[in-house]
């Protein structure tokens, strides 16, 4: 699974069950399942913000004679890219809940970063403050992204699952 993206639908059953509860004529209960259903992925939704926070980022050792320095930029990367984190439930015709990374909400020379820290072998290359003639290699956590979305995945399902049947059981 790639970054981006985590939707959580049970898509036959909640496409029936909006169905069902338009007809019901209950936006309380439409209020409660989408209240339930952002319940269950908030926990995700904190994690993954968090993993984010403190996922370590290591540069290769540098080379004799190489010199270093602040960087030019105050802007934090792993706070910027925690902050595009997104959840959203959403109700109609593509119900459930959905985590992304909002690709407006980064800067521009940011906006591919969070796909290419999560590569399978961790590595971010990149040139050394944008001059394209001098690159360099930083790790991170292969496949971060998607060891947290299946850390949590069962729990969701799970949620959702029980949610669905209490609604269900008050409609019918």
């Amino acid at each position: 699974m790639a970054v981006g993206s985590v939707q959580i639908t049970g898509t036959g059953q909640l496409l029936d069950l909006s169905r069902r509860l338009r007809a019901a004529g209950g936006p309380r209960l439409q209020q409660n399942l989408n209240r339930r259903i952002r319940r269950a992925a908030e926990p995700l939704y904190t994690d993954m913000r968090q993993t984010i926070l403190t996922l370590p980022v290591n540069a290769d050792g540098r080379k004799s004679g190489s010199r270093g320095g602040p960087s030019p930029t105050t802007r934090p990367l792993r706070a910027t890219i925690a902050g595009a984190v997104r959840l959203s439930v959403r109700a109609g015709r593509s119900p459930g809940a959905r985590v992304w990374i909002d690709r407006s909400a980064l800067p521009s020379d940011l906006k591919n970063m969070p796909w290419a820290m999560n590569t399978a072998n961790g590595r971010i290359r990149h040139p050394v403050f944008g001059n394209k003639k001098r690159w360099v290699n930083q790790w991170t956590t292969p496949m971060w992204w998607d060891k947290v979305v299946a850390r949590h995945t069962p729990r969701m399902r799970a949620e959702v699952e029980r949610v669905l049947g209490d609604v269900r059981r008050t409609i019918t």
